[in-house]
């Protein structure tokens, strides 16, 4: 059977208005992805310009420091000498707890942005608006209330990271990629950002009801990052709740106010 001039023309015209509008999506969602990506740097710019903005008053934050660890002991939470011995005895603990710190903060994170984005714009808008404000947070307590790391109080505690430098591709003087410990503000203890990501990417394969053991791993994920800050000497326990609690005021200002806009939770990857 022979198709008609007429009938050719009609299927021509509609397979070109097809892969022009496949060209259109596609270029659409690359420059999606581009402006994704910039937000993304801007922010971590923001996280890096914040820090080496805050005051650099050792002794003020020496204090608060002091003050976090009273608190602590009070309440009978202070870990952080049983978990730092535990990392310093052992040569191989202390290189994941290092390698830890210096790698999944961003990597992890980074992942789960992209994983989200890539399902879509109902889930990936509300958990990066989170993120963001969450950090957005997280800076102000740098900027209002430094504090000093355990690292850093009279040698109590040993930096493990300055302890495996050479192992790695951070500075003996902070996580930061070797020669650039000088760059990194070293009192931004309160609140901890590596415990706040963390908790992020969990309640992100929570709230996206990926298979059980997915979101297994990722408390798990959480738990262990709280437990390698601490146990490296960078944060105090109470550094940690604090963080997860910024994060959770992200996730909760965000939600309330999509709840009441409802339209604004999609607008952004699909206009």
């Amino acid at each position: 059977m022979f198709e008609s001039p007429r009938s050719a023309a009609r299927g021509s015209v509609a397979r070109a208005t097809q892969l022009v509008g496949s060209v259109s999506l596609s270029s659409r969602g690359l420059k999606r992805g581009v402006i994704e990506l910039a937000l993304l740097a801007v922010l971590y710019v923001g996280y890096s310009a914040s820090r080496l903005l805050a005051s650099n008053d050792f002794q003020e934050a020496h204090v608060r420091a002091v003050e976090i660890l009273n608190f602590e002991t009070t309440w009978r939470i202070a870990l952080e000498n049983s978990l730092n011995d535990f990392f310093a005895r052992d040569d191989l603990v202390g290189l994941f707890g290092s390698f830890w710190y210096a790698t999944t903060h961003y990597l992890i994170t980074a992942a789960a942005l992209i994983w989200l984005y890539r399902r879509g714009a109902t889930q990936y808008v509300t958990a990066r608006r989170a993120l963001v404000v969450g950090t957005i947070i997280g800076l102000a307590f740098y900027l209002l209330v430094p504090t000093a790391p355990p690292r850093l109080i009279d040698g109590a505690y040993v930096d493990i990271l300055r302890q495996h430098a050479q192992a790695g591709w951070w500075d003996a003087d902070a996580s930061a990629p070797r020669g650039l410990g000088g760059m990194t503000n070293e009192l931004a203890a309160m609140p901890s950002l590596h415990a706040g990501w963390a908790l992020w990417v969990a309640l992100v394969l929570i709230r996206a009801q990926v298979r059980k053991i997915f979101q297994v791993l990722g408390i798990l994920y959480a738990v262990v990052t709280s437990i390698v800050i601490v146990g490296t000497a960078n944060h105090w326990v109470l550094d940690v709740v604090v963080g997860w609690m910024v994060v959770g005021m992200g996730f909760a200002f965000v939600m309330a106010w999509e709840k009441r806009s409802p339209l604004v939770a999609h607008e952004e990857l699909f206009s």
